[in-house]
């Protein structure tokens, strides 16, 4: 794809990197039927083509909010229709998923290039006050571990006496259950993160669990948030901070010779490894960035790679339904190695139809965009409860707790079912 960069972004380090995006791009079209949010609006403009191609206006000078008519050999199925393009608007509603990217015979790294285009017109156009105090508000409490906690216990606390549809969104507590605490000659940190520890403080501890039945040490690491929630609502300089902060927290763990950051949320896990890159121009933290980059683990990884033998199979195997995060599969690349390790500890797998697609919690998206975020999840559940488990496992907080709001059978991070399968096995088959 050819562009001209208007002056303002012409010999900038943002234009050149946009440039260099945009390039491999042909507006083929084979990333459009992957898109959750082109299939459920049938429209290209909330599309991975449509949305590259008003980034690349913009990039060459035409407002966000500008209409124009759009070539036919770009968009042929919106050809000689005259739109009014609002670039926010399209962006807001792209769920960063990159099942495009995955899809993309020549390698458009679609979720980088959105990253820059949310940036850019977050400067450039001023949203209504609304709209700013929305997300400020998502941004003044969800990052930050106390203040989301503090939250969650009161509305847990009031959850009875709350009306139906509020009630839904407020899941009950959960309880941490046992945390090892074994010496080992082996020692990972495992990165507590900033909604999880509220939300579902059992998942960690069953990674502990688990991990140390292959004699690995878990240490909690930092918590808060991974810079994810502000970098992709285009507060670049916030996410940055949290970033900073985060490795100031994790290096002195590096130095001493912690073996891998171990991530449980594959979407916190998803931004660990583009550390190196987001923070590439700064001479501070740049080599640092780098290796924790190259320290960050997702729990699959690391399961995989210790664990030798089968566990027995059951009479009756418990049947479950995988939803597979977008982030372990588009984002880390790691499709199929959780199913690979259910399979292995006992669990039937039901086929899921459309495994690519997103269930519509997306980070900040299922606050945001609540409606598209619903109906999206709607679509998911279809396919999800269409072989009728027993019960539905993933990857991601995200994930588990939007899910959770509408399913008729429990949702749990798939490492639990693992801890379970293993403790059922009996703790003789791990480590002394």
């Amino acid at each position: 794809m050819k562009i001209e960069l208007a002056e303002t972004y012409r010999d900038t380090d943002v234009g050149r990197e946009a440039e260099a995006l945009l390039r491999p791009c042909v507006q083929c079209g084979q990333c459009t039927f992957t898109c959750p949010t082109f299939r459920l609006l049938d429209d290209e403009w909330d599309g991975p083509r449509g949305r590259i191609y008003l980034i690349k206006q913009m990039l060459e000078g035409k407002p966000p909010d500008a209409s124009f008519l759009l070539p036919a050999y770009s968009l042929d199925t919106l050809a000689g229709r005259a739109l009014g393009a609002n670039v926010q608007h399209h962006l807001d509603r792209c769920l960063g998923c990159r099942s495009c990217e995955t899809s993309c015979p020549q390698g458009v790294r679609y979720g980088r290039l959105l990253d820059i285009g949310r940036e850019l017109a977050e400067k450039a156009a001023p949203r209504p006050l609304r709209e700013k105090l929305a997300r400020r508000a998502v941004r003044a409490v969800v990052p930050h571990r106390r203040r989301f906690t503090t939250l969650l216990r009161t509305g847990q606390t009031l959850r009875r006496v709350l009306p139906a549809t509020l009630r839904a969104r407020i899941p009950q507590r959960r309880e941490a259950g046992a945390w090892p605490d074994r010496a080992h000659a082996r020692t990972m940190l495992i990165w507590q993160g900033c909604v999880q520890p509220g939300l579902a403080p059992d998942i960690n501890a069953a990674a502990a669990r688990v991990l140390d039945r292959f004699g690995i040490r878990l240490t909690p690491a930092s918590d808060g948030c991974c810079g994810a929630l502000s970098h992709h609502m285009g507060e670049t300089d916030e996410a940055r901070a949290f970033m900073r902060r985060n490795i100031d927290a994790l290096w002195p763990h590096v130095e001493a010779g912690a073996e891998a950051i171990v991530l449980t949320a594959s979407g916190c896990g998803m931004h660990f490894r583009d550390y190196g890159e987001l923070l590439d121009d700064d001479p501070r933290y740049r080599d640092k960035a780098k290796r924790v980059a190259e320290l960050a683990r997702d729990i699959a990884e690391i399961v995989a790679e210790e664990w030798k033998e089968a566990l027995p199979a059951p009479e009756r195997p418990r049947r479950i339904a995988f939803q597979s995060s977008c982030s372990l599969q588009h984002g880390e690349k790691l499709n199929g190695v959780v199913e690979s390790l259910l399979k292995r500890a006992g669990f039937k797998l039901v086929p899921v139809s459309y495994p690519f697609m997103c269930c519509g919690s997306a980070g900040s998206y299922s606050l945001l965009q609540r409606q598209l975020s619903e109906s999206l999840r709607a679509r998911k559940m279809e396919t999800l409860l269409a072989a009728r488990p027993q019960a539905i496992a993933t990857a991601n907080i995200g994930c588990l707790n939007h899910l959770s709001e509408v399913s008729p059978v429990p949702v749990s991070h798939w490492i639990e079912l693992l801890d379970e399968a293993f403790a059922a096995a009996g703790d003789s088959r791990g480590p002394a």
